[in-house]
């Protein structure tokens, strides 16, 4: 049976998740989000429908997803496929086919990196958005920790270049640009929001992780080369199934890394290194 404590609520939604950093972002947004039921949510960039799973088990609210990567939508659909009141569908950011102040809340996890056009794509949010309403960004930050992406980092540090594609692309992944606490700021209020709350976390990390997550785990659990039984164990959608033995290899790899985690907090002070950036911004009344 899943807990209905939030905090708890939350711990069961990602209690599988490897990647720390997602977990964290997942538990800001939950929190800034607050009750959903009775409220209209879009996830802008929902990739493999992981969040709109979660919204859903979180309340009543009604959901929609859209992505311009249509593989991904395929893989939104399967993971919604037997959820209430989740759409789901193929459109871009700098085009939403939405009326005008449709949403109570707007999500834009990981997304901002990827576009070339922050502001337009944030100000398209905010025309979606209800008068007071939400939008909740999550970036990965330019001051990433050493150990989280080494090959990066030293890469940036000796050289000013990075790897954007491939198995050892890292946090920079098909990212047009990382963000300083400053740039993601100054992007929300030129698109005109209120700046509400802002965080920084994920500074301790095994070391590789996301080449490992990413480049290599991601990957093979995809490629079903392991059948169910590996997602049912190492998914993130798959936390309202069973986890299987604790001693399963990938159970004792969270262990660790959730080990590894404990030393970071929900807000890590200003200046150090981090994972991800958050920003909570607000549409003002007319």
């Amino acid at each position: 049976m899943a807990p209905t404590n939030p905090a708890e609520t939350y711990g069961y939604l990602t209690r599988k998740e490897a990647d720390m950093a997602f977990k964290r972002r997942a538990w800001t947004i939950f929190e800034w989000l607050g009750r959903t039921d009775g409220r209209t949510i879009l996830d802008c960039g929902c990739g493999r429908g992981f969040y709109l799973k979660m919204l859903r088990h979180l309340g009543t609210a009604r959901l929609f997803g859209i992505d311009l990567e249509l593989p991904y939508l395929r893989k939104a659909r399967r993971n919604t496929a037997d959820l209430p009141a989740v759409l789901v569908g193929n459109a871009s950011i700098y085009d939403l086919p939405f009326p005008d102040e449709t949403f109570d809340a707007v999500l834009l996890s990981e997304i901002l990196e990827h576009v070339d056009r922050d502001v337009d794509a944030l100000q398209e949010v905010g025309r979606v958005l209800k008068p007071g309403g939400l939008a909740l960004l999550t970036v990965p930050h330019a001051d990433y920790p050493f150990w989280w992406d080494p090959i990066n980092k030293s890469l940036e540090t000796l050289f000013g270049t990075h790897i954007g594609r491939g198995p050892l692309a890292g946090i920079w992944a098909f990212h047009v640009r990382l963000y300083t606490p400053e740039k993601l700021r100054e992007a929300a209020l030129a698109a005109g929001f209120q700046v509400e709350e802002e965080r920084s976390f994920t500074h301790h990390s095994f070391p590789f992780v996301h080449n490992l997550l990413y480049g290599l785990g991601k990957p093979l659990l995809e490629s079903g080369l392991f059948g169910r039984g590996l997602s049912d164990v190492a998914d993130r959608g798959s936390f309202d199934r069973d986890g299987g033995n604790p001693l399963h290899p990938v159970n004792l790899g969270l262990r660790m890394l959730n080990w590894i985690d404990r030393r970071n907090s929900m807000n890590e002070p200003p200046g150090r290194s981090t994972v991800n950036l958050c920003l909570k911004a607000r549409k003002g009344s007319p």
